[in-house]
This record gives C-alpha cells, structure tokens and sequence, in this order.
C-alpha cells in the first residue's frame, strides 16, 4: 500500500546533463526507465525515511536507554548510573529550570535497585518501565524516578507514522465520500419528488 501511494505520488526526477542524454534515453526499455526513474527514487526515499526515523530512535534510546527495562538499570555501576544520569538532566534542561536533579535521580536510583524483587530481573521477560513504574508509584519514595519514567512513557515514538497518516486519510476521505453521496441521494430525491408532484 505504501509502495503504491509513492508510485502514484513520485514523479521522473530530472536529471543533471551528465547523466543521461536524450538520445540514451530513448534508446532505454521500459523497464530500465521504470528503474531508474520510479524504482531507484522510491528506494532512495524510503531509506531515507528509515535512516531519519532510527536515528530519532537512537538518540530516545542515548537519553532514556537505561530506564528502559529493569535488567539494564541494575547492570550499571555507580560511574555509569551517575553519567546516564546527568545526561538525563542535561537534556531534559530548559534553561536553568530542570525537571529532575541528577544526583537525586542516581540516589534514588540506586535505593531502587535494591528494593526491586529478583523475579523483575531473573525472568526470560524482565520488567518493562511500566511495571517499574508501578512499582515506583505503589513505594511513593521516588519523586524524580517518577518523574523520569513519566517523561519517558509520555514521549511518543513515532515510527509507522506515515502508515497511521495514510489511514486516517484514507478514513477521512471515505467519510466524506459517504456524505457526499448522502447529500446526493438526498437531493435527487427531492428532486424526484417535485418532479411527481
């Protein structure tokens, strides 16, 4: 579906005099025109989506990677704790206003560790930052544990977009299309009945 939207949506990208001439491109076949103009754009354009949209994903992961799940917050060590936390206030710094302080997130980070139950982490599954909030919100001793996870769960991630994007438009528009029709078979109706009357 995707793939059709952009082969309906591209169109022959114009090239530069260096690459092919006019005589060269008459003398090319169908598919070897389709290729290069159609094909190779769409590819080029859908990888340059996946690039963009991974790297916003790295750096989500580069601020927030260590809250991610349980087994990653208790394998780090006070230097890493105590760097992952300072780049979390960093970014999460507008100005001089923070939300959270970096020393009281490691502090209360490590009290955390302690306090989660070994099935959090022993599992084949161990716990995801929802459960570690809910573990966090049911303690009530971590403020800017709280506030960090709240921030993180709250941050949408929006890989499929386009996808979503087309189907909301593809709902849109066939609810204006139902009306539409509506409106029309409510006026030829109307005029049907004036006609008879």
């Amino acid at each position: 579906m995707l793939l059709l939207y952009f082969f309906k949506n591209v169109k022959p990208v114009e090239r530069d005099t260096d690459e092919i001439s006019n005589n060269e491109r008459e003398q090319q076949s169908c598919e070897e025109y389709f290729r290069t103009d159609y094909f190779l754009v769409i590819v080029d354009i859908a990888l340059g989506e996946l690039e963009s949209r991974f790297e916003q994903l790295y750096i989500l992961e580069s601020i927030f990677g260590f809250l991610f799940d349980a087994a990653k917050l208790t394998s780090l060590d006070e230097n890493e704790l105590k760097s992952s936390c300072v780049n979390l206030e960093n970014a999460l710094k507008n100005d001089n206003d923070t939300d959270i302080d970096a020393r009281d997130l490691e502090s209360e980070l490590q009290a955390l560790q302690v306090i989660l139950p070994s099935e959090a982490i022993e599992t084949d599954k161990p716990w995801t930052s929802i459960k570690i909030l809910e573990v966090v919100n049911s303690v009530d001793m971590f403020p800017n544990v709280m506030v960090a996870y709240r921030i993180l769960l709250t941050t949408t991630v929006a890989v499929a977009s386009v996808e979503r994007r087309f189907s909301k438009l593809k709902l849109l528009k066939s609810y204006l299309r139902t009306t539409m029709a509506q409106d029309r078979l409510n006026g030829l109706a109307i005029v049907c009945i004036e006609e008879i009357c």
